[in-house]
C-alpha cells in the first residue's frame, strides 16, 4: 500500500473546525455515501491562516483531505483552488486507481466551494470605489471591462490570460460572462 497514502489515513492532518470566522462548505458522495466538510479561515494577509477538515469515508477521502489542508495553509485564495484543482496528482500520489477517485474529487470540491465561500463574501464586503469581481486576484470590474474593450476579448479564457480574472477558485466567472455580455451590447 502507498505509504503516503497510509500515513495520511492513520495520521490525519488538519483535522476538526478552523477557528471562526471562517469560511465553510460541505458536499457528499451518492457514489460511496462518503462526507466532507471543510474550513479555512483567513489571516491579516488574506491568505489561508488555517484550514481543517471533518470527513466519513474511505482511506482516499481522509488522505486527500490531509494532504490538501496541509497544502494550501499559508496560500493566497488563488494558489490554493489551484491545488484544489490537482486532482490528476492527487490520485497519482495517492497510487488510486479511476474507481476511486470520486473521493479524492469530493474532497478537492469541497476545498474549493470554501474558497468560493470566501470569495463570495469578500465581493459582498467589498467597500472600494469600484466593484470587486475577482477576489483571488483582486481584478476590479473597472479593469476587466478595459481589457474587454482594449483587446476585444470575446470569453472568460481571454479574460482570464488578460488580467487573471477567473483563474482562481471560479466563482467570479459567471460575473466576467455578465460583463462580456454587457460589453457585448454596448459596442456602436
Amino acid at each position: 500500500m502507498n505509504h503516503l497514502l497510509v500515513d495520511h489515513f492513520l495520521k490525519p492532518r488538519n483535522v476538526g473546525n478552523a477557528a471562526e470566522p471562517c469560511f465553510k462548505a460541505q458536499s457528499g458522495s451518492f457514489v460511496c455515501g462518503a462526507s466532507a466538510r471543510v474550513s479555512l479561515q483567513m489571516d491579516e494577509l488574506q491568505n489561508i491562516g488555517e484550514a481543517k477538515f471533518r470527513a466519513a469515508g474511505c482511506e482516499f477521502l481522509i488522505a486527500s483531505l490531509s494532504i490538501l489542508m496541509e497544502r494550501v495553509v499559508g496560500k493566497s485564495t488563488a494558489d490554493a483552488a489551484s491545488i484544489g484543482s490537482s486532482r490528476e496528482t492527487l490520485l497519482a500520489e495517492l497510487n488510486a486507481r479511476e474507481n476511486q477517485s470520486h473521493c479524492i474529487d469530493l474532497g478537492c470540491d469541497v476545498l474549493l466551494q470554501a474558497i468560493r465561500e470566501y470569495s463570495n463574501a469578500m465581493r459582498d464586503e467589498w467597500t472600494g470605489d469600484e466593484a470587486l469581481i475577482c477576489t483571488c486576484f483582486f481584478v476590479s470590474e473597472r479593469t476587466i471591462e478595459s481589457e474587454i474593450k482594449r483587446r476585444g476579448l470575446t470569453t472568460v479564457g481571454e479574460v482570464t490570460q488578460a488580467c487573471n480574472a477567473g483563474g482562481g477558485c471560479g466563482s467570479c466567472q459567471p460575473l466576467i460572462v455578465e460583463i462580456l455580455e454587457s460589453c457585448r451590447h454596448s459596442v456602436p
